[in-house]
């Protein structure tokens, strides 16, 4: 018995990245973007971003953590931060999954003071009917609404994130070896 359910094949994967690809850079054209990866789940998304661009860049990367005690809980930190002066640049980042948006409007709040020229998201999923902060996708690979989803560097404690499709398991308990 299959303990998950491919979602988005490989395939649709690639197809979607390139037209991303395409779609950055040429909003992007005649800029250098810092292109921020949200660690640790964005970064085979933004990899594959990343070699459909067709300007130039510079990479950056992001690590947020949720901290949680006993008593208190959704405390966030920044466990990676960001070495680039951001003053007057153009931002892009890349992000897994948009579900609730609070980590990432946490994050936008950081950027501000930073000083970009502009800001943008581009995600690998959306799942808007879950959103508890306002967050505008500006680039979106794919709208789901189905529930854990794991593969294509998301993970089921640590594990799964080297496949290269996107699968719905229907409880992480399922599996647990």
């Amino acid at each position: 018995m299959n303990k998950y359910k491919v979602v988005l094949t490989e395939e649709q994967i690639q197809k979607r990245v390139k037209e991303l690809g395409k779609e950055i850079s040429a909003d992007y054209e005649g800029k250098r973007p810092v292109i921020i990866c949200m660690l640790k789940g964005a970064v085979v998304f933004f990899s594959d971003v990343v070699r459909n661009l067709t300007v130039p860049l510079s990479m950056e990367f992001v690590r947020l953590s949720s901290y949680r005690s006993a008593t208190e809980s959704g405390e966030m930190v920044v466990v990676t931060d960001i070495n680039e002066d951001l003053s007057g640049k153009d931002v892009l980042i890349v992000e897994d999954v948009i579900d609730s948006g609070k980590t990432l409007s946490y994050f936008l709040n950081l950027l501000k003071a930073k000083h970009p020229a502009s800001v943008k998201i581009c995600a690998f999923l959306d799942k808007p009917e879950r959103r508890e902060a306002e967050v505008k996708v500006d680039y979106c690979g794919f709208r789901i609404n189905c529930g854990f989803v794991i593969g294509y560097g998301l993970d089921y404690a640590e594990r799964f994130r080297e496949l290269p499709y996107l699968a719905e398991i229907n409880s992480p308990a399922d599996l647990d070896m």
